[in-house]
């Protein structure tokens, strides 16, 4: 029986299952419970804990997922190298539905989120000009090719609030500053998996043009749900791919972040 993992996955939309013959467990957290039981297994010798974001049945809306509880709970199974599939909608034409793209940038456009985990005590500031782990963005990249699946390397994703889905003139706006695709999930699940150390990747699958890109009625919450359902097999076998490429011995400034930082908190 699994009883911890080193890497955790976080299903997105659509994503609600990946591990078969494994051991469901629920994670009591200083934050609440997590958005749904855990599921311990293992994936190519790996030991994999995998959380669906949005539970079972997608019963938490973007802005009421209990993000602290989410990470903090895969952390303390063991979990230090996190990938985060999810959909997206694209802010480029030559982005269609069925685009992988594994960004390197976000911008957060969020407004009401607990996004930290040091809001009492000494003041905590972390780095996060590099928001992806460079080791987990090359082995996502690298999964993706490898599988026939052409992936984009990088690029700005914008993370609004949500439920609601962008005004013509809002997405034309983050189309015109540069951004590459969109979602409302994002964040703060990465800049918490940066305060707790993890590694963290997002692995972004593009469901829809956004409603400014282009001509037509805007994105349906049932497109979005489609287009993943049809490309979910595809983005499994993906993801145990990458697991299984994903280094043992981590390497890279994401494990370092908090040294020498005075934490006001025991971290699990």
């Amino acid at each position: 029986m699994v009883t911890r993992a080193d890497i955790g996955v976080i299903g997105g939309s659509g994503f609600y299952s990946l591990l078969d013959d494994a051991e469901e467990i629920q994670v009591a957290t200083p934050y609440g419970p997590p958005s749904d039981t855990i599921t311990l297994g293992r994936i190519g010798g790996r030991s994999v804990a995998f959380l669906p974001r949005h539970g079972r049945g997608h019963v938490h809306p973007p802005h009421r997922i209990p993000y602290r509880a989410n990470m903090w709970a895969l952390r303390s199974l063991g979990v230090r190298q996190v990938l985060a599939p999810c959909a997206v909608g694209s802010l480029r034409a030559e982005y269609g539905p069925g685009t992988l793209v594994v960004p390197d940038q976000i911008v957060d456009r969020t407004i009401s989120r607990e996004r930290t985990y040091y809001d009492a005590g000494a003041a905590v500031h972390v780095s996060f000009a590099d928001p992806y782990c460079p080791n987990g963005r090359g082995v996502a990249v690298s999964a993706a090719r490898e599988s026939g699946w052409p992936a984009v390397d990088g690029g700005a994703l914008v993370v609004i609030e949500g439920p609601r889905f962008s005004t013509r003139a809002e997405s034309q706006s983050y189309a015109g500053s540069g951004w590459s695709i969109i979602g409302m999930t994002t964040m703060p699940e990465a800049v918490l998996a940066r305060e707790l150390a993890l590694c963290y990747t997002s692995i972004s699958l593009v469901t829809d043009h956004d409603a400014g890109v282009m001509a037509g009625e805007g994105v349906t919450h049932e497109e979005v749900l489609a287009v993943f359902a049809a490309n979910v097999e595809r983005m499994r076998g993906l993801i145990e791919r990458a697991v299984a490429a994903l280094p043992e011995e981590r390497d890279c400034p994401c494990g370092s972040v908090l040294d020498g930082i005075p934490l006001p908190i025991a971290l699990p």
